[in-house]
């Protein structure tokens, strides 16, 4: 990848994704779908740069373990080739088992918000498979989200 740009941000986290060329569709936009698989691959990186991961089918934390309860997108304007971008998220609301994070993709200067919308996460226990509380190690790296 390139050298990151910074992009100046009041609050979370601004991580460069790449998009590749199987990530286009036939008119040579990123496809859609790929946005999600962008905001995947940026929160992946972020977490596991803070010790959480999935490795050799291993959780490296309990709260790796979670369900994706919702997601939702606006696109704005299409990323044209391939590239650089820009996946800006936060944590816009923290509760007991709940995650719900805001994002946009925005281009490398942070001159143009492509998509944005938000996801929410919630922490299953892999025992019971029902919600259970995030852990305080979880809180502490979640806070410079917030």
């Amino acid at each position: 990848m390139a050298a990151q740009h910074e992009i100046t941000v009041e609050r979370g986290h601004v991580e460069p994704v790449y998009a590749h060329f199987d990530d286009l569709d036939t008119m040579g936009f990123v496809h859609n779908s790929r946005y999600a698989v962008m905001l995947e691959r940026a929160l992946t990186t972020f977490w596991a740069r803070n010790g959480f991961t999935f490795t050799d089918g291993e959780y490296s934390h309990p709260d790796v373990f979670l369900a994706v309860a919702e997601f939702s997108i606006r696109y704005r304007a299409p990323i044209r080739g391939i590239g650089e971008v820009a996946v800006h998220f936060w944590i816009e609301e923290l509760a007991d088992s709940r995650a719900v994070y805001t994002y946009r993709v925005l281009s490398l200067d942070g001159g143009t918000v492509h998509a944005e919308g938000r996801r929410v996460h919630i922490r299953i226990d892999q025992t019971t498979l029902r919600p259970t509380p995030w852990t305080p190690a979880f809180h502490t790296v979640a806070k410079t989200l917030l």
